[in-house]
């Protein structure tokens, strides 16, 4: 009898030991993920986290510049300007090259390689839909696309944000948003709706995942073209709380970063930072001055909040003026994403050499192509043309690419 008691309260406690560690296994663990308290983010082990790092952009969200483009500038500009180029088909199949090659594990490791410890990821939200973007009609590959990043950031130690660059509708009204010339998102109902649905899928698919930092809802809304521009920037909060709203469904352990109207410059707009209990504001600046007086409305706002504020873009300036910067920035304990990580010739982490033959692509970018004729009296010879394009996608690879070293030390950051 004695041995069937044992035996029986053995099984019990067995039971119970194994349904604690499931329940455990089950649940998501808060410490697990970055948090804030006042002005800090801290990481699970306790200790401080400042934000020192790059942006991925261009890779899923083209923008002309880094191509050497002026006039075509926006993703959607590219695509159609490439289509008119060489073909629909061929060009399908230079986006699919372009993705698997630009941003690589081999870059995300130099990444890491230079004391970096975030990755800014900018990305478009066509990637979460079936729309046509970037070479593919349905069954869009953002997830797997944000998948490797995750992997390779988990490998080398990196904390990654995720950025939608460009929103349904556009939330700027230029051409880093790929959109018509107006930040349409801030007045039209669907494309709120798909906006925060597409945030609710992204948060419900990686609401476990720690690796990830947060999400920074919109990048750089409302230029500061619009004459009703006070008046879109009256909408803004709101589509923040409703974004916010629509991700707490599902997620509640990833910090929200919010960014500030005109260039994520204008934080007047904010009245409210109470809403949710894991918001940190987003800044972005390019050019002038590298003091504190410079910034001294972002820290006076941070102040006013209590919340962290970091700088998701800054850089295409000497590297003097970065380091001095550079320095303000911790001085004032605000993290900082320099932008871009790679682009054509370089003010970046690493440059890509331009091809033989791409002054014909460049050419053909810039020409009139309001007609089929002007079209047709621009493009250049096909052979020639595509050869350069593959020669981009070859010279795009890390292992091609010249870092900028100088650049790199003007962060704070090392490089061999």
């Amino acid at each position: 009898m004695k041995k069937i008691l044992y035996f029986l309260m053995s099984a019990a406690l067995l039971a119970s030991c194994q349904q604690e560690q499931t329940k455990q296994e089950a649940a998501p663990i808060l410490e697990a993920f970055v948090r804030i308290s006042g002005h800090n983010l801290i990481q699970p082990d306790g200790s401080k986290l400042f934000i020192q790092g790059t942006n991925l952009g261009n890779w899923l969200n083209p923008e002309g510049y880094m191509f050497g483009f002026s006039r075509t500038n926006s993703p959607r500009f590219i695509d159609e300007m490439l289509c008119q180029l060489v073909g629909p088909d061929y060009v399908a199949e230079f986006w699919k090259q372009f993705k698997d090659n630009y941003i690589t594990r081999t870059d995300v490791e130099f990444i890491a390689s230079t004391g970096a410890n975030t990755i800014r990821l900018p990305f478009h939200y066509k990637l979460f839909t079936d729309e046509d973007y970037m070479g593919l009609t349905v069954a869009q590959d953002g997830f797997a696309r944000v998948d490797s990043v995750v992997d390779w950031c988990r490998d080398n130690g990196l904390y990654l944000i995720l950025d939608m660059h460009d929103a349904p509708g556009g939330q700027t009204g230029d051409n880093i948003d790929d959109s018509y010339g107006y930040p349409w998102l801030l007045e039209s109902e669907q494309s709120q709706q798909l906006f925060c649905d597409i945030w609710r899928k992204i948060a419900d698919y990686y609401k476990d995942e720690p690796v990830i930092l947060g999400y920074e809802l919109i990048n750089e809304p409302i230029a500061p073209y619009f004459e009703n521009m006070e008046k879109l920037n009256a909408r803004l909060e709101p589509l923040h709380k409703r974004a916010v709203k629509a991700i707490r469904e599902v997620d509640t352990n990833h910090i929200i970063l919010i960014g500030g109207a005109q260039w994520n410059g204008n934080f007047t707009p904010f009245h409210d930072a109470t809403y949710d209990d894991k918001l940190m504001y987003t800044c972005h600046r390019y050019g002038g001055d590298a003091t504190k007086e410079a910034i001294g409305s972002l820290i006076h706002f941070r102040d006013s909040v209590n919340l962290p504020m970091y700088m998701g873009e800054i850089g295409h300036n000497t590297d003097e003026w970065q380091a001095a910067f550079c320095r303000v920035m911790k001085e004032n304990n605000i993290g900082y994403t320099f932008w871009p990580y790679k682009k054509l010739d370089g003010s970046s982490f690493v440059g890509i050499k331009a091809p033989e033959g791409w002054d014909l692509v460049r050419a053909f970018s810039e020409a009139p192509r309001g007609t089929y004729k002007e079209i047709r009296d621009a493009r250049p010879n096909q052979e020639v043309v595509r050869r350069a394009l593959q020669g981009w996608i070859e010279n795009c690879k890390f292992g091609n690419c010249v870092p900028q070293k100088g650049y790199i030390r003007s962060l704070g950051l090392k490089v061999e």
